[in-house]
């Protein structure tokens, strides 16, 4: 009986402890989304997320491909397989893969069929109860190593908005912006966010 139980499980192709690349990344079949992290490996959540992640990742997307159309920058938003390199390009070299919320490319040339390799211009991460550590702390640090120029960290429950801008190398944090504040983007050109209309009628489910 204990073997029969142990049949039907499914088992991971990965541990948590282990170190892998792009490579290994590629072979997995897998029924949820991971990430990699300098070769270690971040299991999303097995649920959906929230309606509330989604209803403003829609509003964001939505409102960047309206002024992002026909121009060079695109619109991307997960699942979406972001590759960042340290030295080689080679699946086998890489160590860190992420799909970010949403994120804007202005480079076409590191686009694929893959997704893209190489840092975005824009990341965007929407907060949930599961991911804030790994968004907060593992995450900042590749997008900064990477040369990703700004990072937006939104939390939709306690409706407020964090930008990290590079400079030098390094992220300089904004003020905490909330209800009432307008974002502009120092990257994308004309991208503006009002905070108002972006957590307008969350809660009223």
């Amino acid at each position: 009986m204990e073997n029969e139980e142990e049949n039907n499980m499914v088992k991971e192709p990965y541990s948590h402890y282990g170190m892998y690349t792009y490579a290994d990344y590629l072979t997995w079949d897998i029924d949820h989304m991971v990430e990699l992290i300098k070769g270690k490996v971040f299991k999303q959540a097995a649920a959906a997320p929230r309606r509330i992640h989604q209803e403003i990742s829609i509003k964001i997307s939505s409102q960047l491909f309206g002024l992002l159309n026909r121009k060079s920058c695109k619109v991307f938003s997960a699942p979406f397989d972001v590759r960042l390199p340290v030295k080689s390009k080679k699946h086998k070299d890489i160590r860190t893969v992420v799909q970010p919320d949403i994120c804007v490319v202005c480079d076409p040339k590191k686009l694929d069929e893959l997704g893209c390799v190489g840092a975005p211009d824009l990341i965007m991460e929407i907060l949930s109860p599961s991911n804030n550590k790994k968004e907060l702390h593992n995450k900042y640090e590749v997008y900064e190593e990477s040369g990703v120029k700004e990072y937006w960290i939104i939390h939709p429950y306690e409706k407020t908005l964090l930008v990290y801008t590079l400079s030098g190398g390094k992220y300089i944090s904004s003020k905490l912006f909330t209800l009432g504040d307008n974002v502009a983007s120092g990257c994308i050109e004309g991208f503006v966010l009002d905070l108002d209309e972006l957590f307008e009628g969350l809660d009223e489910i």
